[in-house]
């Protein structure tokens, strides 16, 4: 089995519900969208960049799948663009039903098959599966970008999950958002 690395942004409080956009997910009235966006800045970028360097795929749940897909193939102007239309994209549902519409998708049916790809996976949003995986033991990184905000409301990224994390490395952005990178530690 190859490693499987959370991408999140979370608040104080751990919510990781709807960073990036107002309409983002709405699920149970959460209202608080785009809450990560004022955090954004070369730092961030530029670790991300790193961790994005090319190797290994993405693997997403069906609802990040299709957002990103939504958005990411239109833009011409950002580097992540050719990054994520050219790696493949592993996507963890029983709803969706081949051909997936973006390049180089791959539709796996059950969160247990993640176990039998041998390469990187890097999931980036997808809070249920990312809970999922944690819950079978299949974390072994977390890369975690925790904003200066408290929401106080929505979904947290480690309700009802249990782990030991070990640190690896931590950075500052200009913004306040601490970078955080941890492993599994291991018994």
């Amino acid at each position: 089995m190859g490693k499987v690395v959370l991408v999140e942004h979370l608040s104080l409080d751990g919510v990781m519900q709807a960073p990036a956009g107002v309409d983002e997910d709405v699920r149970g009235g959460f209202a608080r969208g785009g809450w990560a966006v004022p955090g954004n800045d070369q730092v961030m970028g530029d670790v991300l960049a790193k961790g994005r360097d090319g190797s290994g795929a993405l693997l997403f749940g069906r609802r990040t799948y299709e957002q990103f897909h939504g958005y990411w193939p239109k833009q011409t102007d950002n580097p992540f663009t050719d990054v994520l239309n050219k790696s493949t994209k592993y996507v963890a549902s029983r709803t969706l039903r081949e051909p997936l519409p973006w390049a180089n998708s791959v539709l796996i049916g059950d969160v247990g098959d993640v176990g039998q790809i041998e390469e990187r996976l890097t999931v980036l949003g997808s809070g249920v599966l990312a809970q999922e995986l944690m819950r079978r033991g299949l974390v072994g990184e977390w890369l975690l970008m925790v904003h200066p905000v408290v929401l106080g409301t929505g979904r947290r990224l480690f309700e009802g999950v249990e782990t030991e994390l070990r640190l690896v490395e931590s950075v500052t952005t200009t913004t306040g958002v601490v970078i955080v990178r941890y492993e599994k530690e291991e018994a």
